[in-house]
């Protein structure tokens, strides 16, 4: 049986009447607000396949996605009485050219069967799988770019009436905005895939690199360990040991920073002196910064300022926002100034303070990113954003502001008892 004949498009809408024009024109100003909507494509292609069966008053429709790799046709959707969908949209394939939906999307032009019983295109199987008797059916290529999409098909006209020439516009215009919405999802899902798989990327590079450095330093000193016991050297000894240990928990510190970072986590909480836990931090900094001309100064009651928190979590954010200090002084080293003390009967302030050179404001935005980092292949990327994550896992806050004395100022708020506190937000 051919292809229905194309008419000029006015001669088709004119001899429609008001109610099948106002029917479809409703239709496509639903599917248009959708898309502007930006459902998720099922929903979207659902939506588009039902509002074509309901236009062309049909009692099933479908829409059949085109695999180029296999070269061949499925079911993806399929709605209306049309029998067992699963099974159809499970065991149907075509290929190019087979039954009526393969020869529209070979020969890329609809095809209206009024009887479908004496057209020998017909692929009798899709009822066998499905249960159903098809009797007419308007099938139409979906094309977007000159590529093939797939294909919409609307079955049976209700009440055993015939397809008109509408129907079969219609259908184009809904085959063409599903082909659309097609492309258009699956080219947003591959920039998003390779925008995730460069971000990967870029994060084991970042991760690999410091890595690299820290075993770098605890190569090198095994090495001089090495000889030192070959040699009974007792000196050398002394001179790489110190180093080696502090290669060791720099790593250990990473490592730590990357579990912290990879998954939420409920703060361990007890009930701690805040002095203690800002005290051990510069203790641990002054020992893995030995060679770092940075003086670390604490002004903290040490006593008196009791937090029901996790203090491995906070001690660990302290070190972090105390390293990055210190990288900010550079070379030639500066002062960084720790404070604390309470605001109210529930809520204390910690400040870290650098005198660094500052940080300008577009980077201000982007400090607390994951694997943000100016420091090349020195930083991770991950200090920051692991202290702001536990953090706000405290129920607390931390912004950061320029210090008034030239440099850097990091103003943490944390609630002495973060149950019984509000959730907080980052300012």
């Amino acid at each position: 049986m051919p292809a229905y004949p194309h008419t000029e498009k006015v001669s088709v809408f004119e001899s429609a009447s008001a109610e099948e024009l106002r029917r479809l024109v409703d239709a496509l100003h639903h599917v248009h607000r959708l898309i502007a909507a930006m459902p998720d494509l099922y929903t979207l292609l659902l939506v588009i396949t039902e509002e074509s069966r309901l236009v062309a008053r049909a009692e099933a429709s479908s829409l059949l996605l085109y695999d180029p790799v296999e070269d061949h046709l499925y079911f993806h959707v399929a709605l209306g009485d049309s029998g067992d969908q699963e099974a159809l949209k499970r065991s149907v394939r075509l290929r190019l050219g087979q039954g009526i939906a393969g020869v529209a999307a070979k020969e890329r032009q609809s095809i209206l069967v009024k009887d479908v019983h004496q057209d020998p295109r017909f692929y009798k199987e899709a009822d066998k799988a499905s249960r159903f008797e098809t009797r007419n059916l308007i099938a139409t290529p979906m094309i977007d770019r000159d590529e093939l999409v797939g294909v919409l098909e609307v079955v049976n006209k209700v009440e055993g009436g015939e397809f008109t020439p509408l129907d079969i516009r219609a259908l184009e215009m809904f085959s063409s905005l599903a082909a659309s919405a097609i492309v258009n999802a699956r080219l947003i899902e591959e920039k998003i895939r390779n925008e995730r798989l460069a971000a990967i990327g870029h994060a084991v590079a970042v991760l690999s690199h410091h890595t690299k450095n820290i075993i770098s330093g605890m190569s090198t000193s095994a090495d001089l360990i090495d000889m030192g016991l070959s040699s009974d050297n007792v000196e050398v000894l002394r001179r790489a040991w110190p180093v080696f240990k502090r290669s060791t928990k720099r790593i250990m510190h990473f490592v730590q920073d990357m579990l912290s970072f990879s998954k939420p986590r409920e703060p361990l909480r007890e009930w701690v002196e805040l002095y203690s836990i800002l005290q051990d931090a510069r203790e641990s900094f002054q020992e893995l910064y030995a060679q770092v001309p940075v003086e670390v100064t604490l002004d903290c009651p040490t006593s008196g300022c009791r937090l029901h928190v996790d203090a491995q979590a906070i001690f660990r954010a302290i070190l972090n926002l105390l390293t990055n200090a210190a990288e900010a002084c550079g070379p030639r080293g500066g002062k960084v100034h720790i404070s604390a003390h309470a605001l109210d009967d529930n809520l204390m302030e910690i400040i870290v303070a650098d005198t660094g050179p500052g940080i300008p404001d577009e980077i201000k935005r982007r400090v607390f990113e994951p694997f943000f980092s100016t420091k090349g292949s020195q930083g991770t990327g991950l200090g920051l954003a692991v202290t702001r994550k536990s953090i706000l896992e405290h129920k607390g806050t931390i912004t950061l502001e320029d210090n008034p004395g030239g440099g850097a100022l990091f103003r943490i708020h944390l609630p002495r008892d973060p149950q019984a506190w509000p959730a907080s937000t980052i300012l």
